[in-house]
């Protein structure tokens, strides 16, 4: 449980990592989009072979596959919606909604980042890189937004260690409260997660990252797709 911890802590860093980088210097629209299509490509090589594939791996069949898929991308959706309505509610709700969005796509990622450590496999290579590299766009976005809003950085970087903090122990939730479950539970899970990340990235990152970087961010999202899917293969 203490590597599960440890590597989930590890994995949601990056959002604290963004926020200093914020800090630093502005970072253009252009470099902004092309990061995030590359994390999105990442994040979907790391959905079909980490996420899906395991769970279709030892023919456990269709059903847990669409049924665990389908709830996750559910709760997204009934999430953004909460988030939307408590952003347009009032100003002062902002920082809070962007704290519950990072966490709505965060834990389901570090529980199943928690459950790649079961069996004693060693952590997943492609499903660390694809959170770490995803957060830090996430995060340089939503900290400027905050910082033009006038919220403190001690403020911004507290909201970020809260999400880290969040992340971590749901990695080492994910290892200790199924390390011993049925292989079907596990795959519900991992689909569970895939089919909240694939609304995430429809939804919100792969639209964002055309309007801000324009044509070549197809480029940047291949790029991150086979990068992930290299160390899926080699790991």
């Amino acid at each position: 449980m203490i590597d599960a911890l440890m590597w989930g802590t590890i994995a949601a860093s990056s959002l604290v990592l963004g926020a200093v980088l914020s800090f630093v210097r502005p970072v253009s629209d252009r470099v902004l989009g092309l990061v995030l299509a590359f994390g999105a490509g990442v994040l979907i090589s790391a959905v079909a072979y980490e996420l899906v594939e395991d769970a279709l791996v030892d023919d456990l069949g269709s059903p847990i596959v669409a049924v665990g898929f389908a709830l996750g991308a559910l709760v997204f959706f009934g999430g953004s919606l909460l988030i939307d309505r408590r952003g347009s509610a009032s100003d002062s709700g902002e920082g809070s909604a962007i704290v519950l969005g990072a966490v709505l796509d965060g834990i389901p990622e570090s529980v199943v980042l928690g459950l790649s450590l079961v069996g004693g496999t060693g952590i997943s290579l492609p499903i660390l890189a694809a959170v770490f590299i995803s957060n830090v766009p996430e995060s340089l976005g939503a900290s400027a937004d905050l910082l033009r809003d006038g919220v403190s950085r001690s403020r911004v970087l507290l909201l970020w260690v809260i999400v880290v903090t969040a992340s971590g122990g749901a990695a080492g939730a994910g290892y200790a409260l199924l390390a011993d479950a049925s292989r079907e539970l596990v795959a519900a899970v991992q689909t569970f997660a895939a089919g909240a990340i694939i609304a995430m990235l429809a939804e919100s990152m792969m639209p964002e990252a055309f309007a801000k970087g324009g044509r070549a961010v197809g480029l940047a999202t291949a790029f991150g797709f086979a990068l992930s899917a290299l160390l899926s293969f080699t790991s």
